[in-house]
């Protein structure tokens, strides 16, 4: 039976008008079918380390229709039972479908980690990250490394695709280590041919890291060579405009917002709008950013049971306020914010109709790094055949990322 994600739009926040006009034409793009799963829009929240988490996904959920990515977890740290790893992997009780990233290295650990989630936490879509940039997972032959390693990739695809029964697994990456070693066709071919429901690259090698501009091209070329299976573009998507225009030159299938929805969870209302062809809600004022934080914050209280976690919403405090010209002092403030009194006091001191400020809406939030040297195991290259794990150092990366 397929099931059409649509979750209730939020029309109290305006979301933001792109700075050029966004509109698909109706019936230009189709829906993105998973299986079971009918997404429309065909827009999907990237899994994000210390962002994406269950009062994160549900503002964003609230403001528009897609499909919303856990955290990434670890395949070794769940099956251990790891306290964190498995709060990590927890859901809101209204949430559909329950989608989470999984990474790991080793085919049986997939495996059996992809059957007793379907079975055990009823999580309804398995995205899997071969795309990691991180030296130290890299070095050991993980991540962005282990697509090098194809006959390895393609034992845990088929282990996770297997497991799965029907529901859908897809799988997320890079272009390559660099232009060198640009492996990104052949993982595409292989999710193709292991049943794989869609496949998603970011437009970066691993030695871009997030530096330069996402090679929108190189998506184009996976659509051309991957035909079955739908194909999702993630880069340098900022506004609403830049999806449209990435799925109208690369005739990708769907899009993955990654770094442009921090501090814009209401991004997703204006992305409805745009492939709905309706016009953009105007941008919110500093009184709808206030509230919206101070909501934010609330949620991340409750959720963890612990007011302390306010220290991971200062880099969301620091989001929200981008361009907000509100003077460095009282941006300290919020970035040392420790209580939730002092966040709604702090929000009253900042004059409430300031508008919100455009010209920042393309500037990048959170990771800006690069171009830097991938580092690889000894010899990595030159095992490109292999199908054994790498070592236990490529399960070094938390879950979370």
């Amino acid at each position: 039976m397929t099931a059409t994600v649509d979750s209730p739009v939020d029309t109290s926040l305006a979301a933001p008008a792109g700075l050029q006009p966004a509109a698909a034409a109706p019936g230009e793009f189709n829906a993105l079918e998973l299986k079971g799963l009918s997404i429309w829009p065909p827009v999907v929240l990237a899994p994000m380390a210390g962002v994406t988490d269950v009062p994160f996904r549900s503002l964003c959920r609230r403001s528009g229709a897609g499909i919303y990515v856990n955290q990434m977890i670890t395949a070794r740290a769940w099956l251990e039972r790891d306290p964190k790893t498995l709060k990590l992997a927890e859901f809101a009780e209204d949430e559909y479908p329950r989608s989470i990233q999984l990474y790991g290295t080793v085919p049986e650990e997939i495996g059996e980690t992809v059957r007793r989630l379907v079975a055990e936490d009823g999580v309804e879509h398995v995205d899997m990250n071969f795309g990691c940039p991180v030296p130290k997972v890299t070095r050991h032959g993980g991540g962005a490394a282990l697509p090098v390693r194809h006959r390895l990739l393609r034992r845990i695809v088929r282990e996770a695709v297997q497991a799965a029964g029907d529901v859908p697994i897809t799988i997320k990456f890079r272009m390559g280590v660099n232009d060198d070693v640009l492996t990104f066709l052949e993982t595409g071919r292989i999710a193709e041919e292991e049943g794989v429901s869609a496949i998603a690259l970011h437009a970066r090698t691993a030695e871009q890291l997030y530096s330069g501009s996402a090679r929108w091209e190189t998506i184009a070329a996976l659509k051309q060579h991957v035909t079955s299976i739908p194909v999702l573009g993630n880069g340098d998507i900022w506004e609403p405009s830049d999806a449209l225009e990435m799925m109208r030159e690369t005739g990708c299938d769907g899009v993955v917002i990654g770094r442009g929805c921090l501090g814009r969870p209401w991004l997703f209302g204006a992305l409805a709008a745009a492939f709905d062809a309706e016009p953009l809600p105007e941008l919110p004022d500093f009184r709808a950013v206030s509230s919206m934080m101070i909501e934010h914050a609330h949620m991340l209280v409750e959720w963890y049971d612990d007011e302390g976690s306010l220290r991971q919403f200062r880099k969301h405090a620091l989001w929200y306020l981008m361009g907000f010209p509100i003077g460095g002092e009282l941006r300290n403030r919020f970035a040392r914010v420790s209580t939730l009194v002092e966040l709604e006091e702090l929000c009253a001191a900042v004059d409430q109709e300031l508008e919100f400020p455009a010209d920042v809406l393309r500037q990048p939030r959170s990771h800006t790094g690069g171009p830097r040297q991938v580092h690889l195991p000894e010899g990595w290259l030159e095992s490109s055949e292999s199908a054994e794990p790498p070592g236990r150092g490529a399960e070094a990366i938390v879950s979370g990322g």
